[in-house]
C-alpha cells in the first residue's frame, strides 16, 4: 500500500491580510501559524502515527516553513517541489483582492469560464488541476509502496478529491471543502485485484490545534496512534470495502501496493 499525507502549512499573514501571495509576497507564517505547527510537530513525535518515508514541500515560503517546523517528527530531508504549489497567481502577486479588481477588473468565474486564468499571467483551473493530478500520480509512481508526506495548500489538497475520486476536472465541485490550516488528510493507494484505487482514510483531522488557548494540553502519548480495529469495522461488510462481494467470482481483496 502506497500512502500519501497532505498536510495544509500553518496560518500565513497573506490569510489575515487579504493578500493574494505568491513566490514574491508571501512572507511565511503568522505566529499563531508557528504554533500550529508546532503543535503537529509534538503530536507527531508523540504518537508516531506517521512513519514517513518521504518527506517534501511546497516552494512557497509558508509551506515550506511548516514543513521546517514539523521536520523533527520525521528525521528525513525536506525535499522542495514546484509542483506542489497552490495555484499560480501570476500579475495578481502582492496584491489585495481590492487592488487586482481595481488594476484589471473582476476574475473570471472559475463555474463559468474554467479556461480563462484567475488571474493575468497565472493558471486556470484546467491548468491547475492537471498539474495536481500530475504531481500526485508522479509521487505515487517514485515511491510506491511507501509513506509520502508532503505539505502543500488548500486549492491543492482540495484538489486532490477531483482527481482520486475521478470527479469532473473541468468544472469546479459543487460541494465547498474547508481545509484547516495544519490538518492532515490521509489518502491510501491499494490494489484491488489487478486494479488500483484510492481510498480516503481521513480527511481535516487538525486535533492538534484544539488546546491552543485552552488550559490544559492535550497529552498525546496517552492516546493510541492507531483507532483498534473494531472502532473502524463496518458493521455490515459492503463491497465497496476491504471485502468483495460474494456473488464477484472474479473479485479479488485488495492487496497492498
Amino acid at each position: 500500500m502506497t500512502q500519501l499525507y497532505l498536510i495544509r502549512h500553518g496560518q500565513a499573514y497573506c490569510n489575515v491580510e487579504n493578500l493574494i501571495a505568491g513566490v514574491e509576497s508571501d512572507t511565511g507564517l503568522t505566529p499563531l501559524g508557528v504554533q500550529q505547527a508546532e503543535r503537529l510537530r509534538d503530536r507527531l513525535i508523540a504518537t508516531g502515527e506517521i512513519a514517513a518515508d518521504v518527506f517534501i514541500a511546497s516552494t512557497l515560503p509558508r509551506a515550506r516553513q511548516t514543513a521546517e517546523i514539523i521536520a523533527p517528527a520525521f528525521n528525513l530531508p525536506l525535499l522542495l517541489d514546484d509542483d506542489a504549489q497552490e495555484l499560480r497567481v501570476g500579475e495578481a502577486d502582492g496584491l489585495t483582492w481590492e487592488q487586482y479588481i481595481e488594476k484589471y477588473g473582476p476574475p473570471p468565474d472559475f463555474r463559468e469560464e474554467p479556461f480563462r486564468p484567475l488571474f493575468k499571467g497565472g493558471e486556470n483551473w484546467g491548468q491547475f488541476v492537471l498539474r495536481v493530478g500530475t504531481t500526485i500520480d508522479r509521487l505515487v509512481r517514485e515511491h510506491e509502496g511507501k509513506t509520502i508526506v508532503v505539505v502543500c495548500h488548500g486549492g491543492f489538497i482540495d484538489t486532490s478529491f477531483l482527481v482520486n475520486l475521478g470527479m469532473n476536472t473541468l468544472a469546479l465541485p459543487p460541494a465547498q471543502f474547508e481545509t484547516r490550516n495544519t490538518s492532515i488528510t490521509q489518502w491510501e493507494r491499494l490494489r484491488y485485484g489487478t486494479e488500483l484505487r484510492w481510498r480516503l482514510a481521513r480527511y481535516n483531522d487538525d486535533l492538534h490545534t484544539r488546546d491552543i488557548g485552552s488550559a490544559e494540553r492535550i497529552v498525546w502519548a496517552r492516546l493510541a496512534p492507531e483507532p483498534t480495529p473494531a472502532s473502524t469495522a463496518p458493521a455490515v461488510p459492503l463491497p465497496t470495502e476491504d471485502e468483495p462481494s460474494p456473488s464477484d467470482d472474479k473479485a479479488k481483496a485488495p492487496t497492498e501496493t
